[in-house]
Formats: C-alpha cells, sequence, structure tokens
C-alpha cells in the first residue's frame, strides 16, 4: 500500500471540499479549484478527512493512488495558503517593474519584455531584482514561472538572467589566459 496515497487528508476549517464522481471541487478563503482524477481511485470526503482508496495492486493504480492523494492535498492547501514562486535577476542594469497589472523586465533586449498577470496568477515585485509569483494552482504558478525564467535564463559564466531564488548555478570557467613565450 502506498504510503503516500493511504494517509487521511485533513480538511481545514472553512475549506470545503465535494466529490462528485471522479470530480473534486475545493472551495476555500482564497478561491475554488476543480479537478478531474481518473475513474479508478476512489474518493471519500468524512468527518473533516478525504480518503483515496485503489481498487487493485496494479501497476497503473499503484502509482495513480498517491498522485491522486498528493494533487487532492495540494488544491487544499493552495486555497488555503496559495503557493508562490521567487525569481532573481542577476546582471548588470537587468531590473523589472511593476505597471499597473503588467511586469515590464529590462533584460538586456533591445527592447522590454512585458509579462502581465493572468485571472489566477498575480505578480508582485518588491525589488527591482525580484519577482514572486503566486496563486492558488500550484502547477500554475510553476508553470507562469517557468516562462518568466525561460525569457532570459541564467548563463553560467557570469550567472546573468533570470533564475529561481534557491536556485544554483553551476559556474564555468572562462577561457584561459595564453601561455607566455
Amino acid at each position: 500500500m502506498s504510503r503516500i496515497g493511504r494517509a487521511p487528508i485533513a480538511v481545514p476549517a472553512g475549506v470545503e471540499v465535494t466529490v462528485d464522481g471522479s470530480a473534486v471541487t475545493v472551495k476555500g478563503p482564497k478561491g475554488t479549484l476543480t479537478k478531474e482524477f481518473k475513474p479508478q481511485m476512489k474518493i471519500t470526503v468524512d468527518a473533516g478527512a478525504v480518503h483515496v482508496t485503489r481498487p487493485d495492486d496494479e501497476q497503473q493504480n499503484r502509482a495513480l493512488h498517491g498522485l491522486t492523494r498528493t494533487l487532492i492535498h495540494n488544491m487544499i492547501e493552495g486555497v488555503t495558503n496559495g503557493f508562490s514562486k521567487a525569481l532573481e535577476i542577476n546582471g548588470v542594469g537587468y531590473r523589472c517593474q511593476k505597471n499597473g497589472k503588467d511586469l515590464n523586465l529590462t533584460l538586456g533586449f533591445s527592447h522590454p519584455v512585458v509579462v502581465s498577470d493572468t485571472e489566477d496568477i498575480t505578480i508582485e515585485a518588491p525589488q527591482p531584482n525580484q519577482i514572486i509569483i503566486k496563486g492558488i494552482d500550484k502547477q500554475k504558478v510553476g508553470q507562469f514561472a517557468a516562462e518568466v525564467r525561460s525569457i532570459r535564463p541564467p548563463e553560467p559564466y557570469k550567472g546573468k538572467g533570470i533564475k529561481y531564488a534557491d536556485e544554483v548555478i553551476r559556474r564555468k570557467e572562462g577561457k584561459a589566459a595564453k601561455g607566455k613565450k
């Protein structure tokens, strides 16, 4: 039995979980999330906890068991606390500035790059070299952060570009100086 899959998910106060067939809807203080799951997984809500069970020990069902439980847990976590990703901008003259719903990025291109908030993702720029992406859906927050990072990924020689706050850039040594004769 999956150690992750068999663990019950505690539903905090103020959060409502409803199961309609294979669709799960989670309503909380930050918003509502709905996700469709595989019909093999049996999802039940009772006494302030969500339980996920699988029909048999087939490889596919064992893989889906822990995944389904984790996705539901992330939905509950998202509507209560939300998720965020922090990005850092490194490089001389590289900066960001928030104008309304738009984030203007100056990254060494001949033009500024503009990234806008979406309906479920908000962008903050507390400092000129820091970006914080927030939302209730963990997958969308991570995807949006990856797209912003891909505008100018960090390069290995000077480390210039956009990187995750906890990311470590493996540096390369530059060209070796020519020996004297």
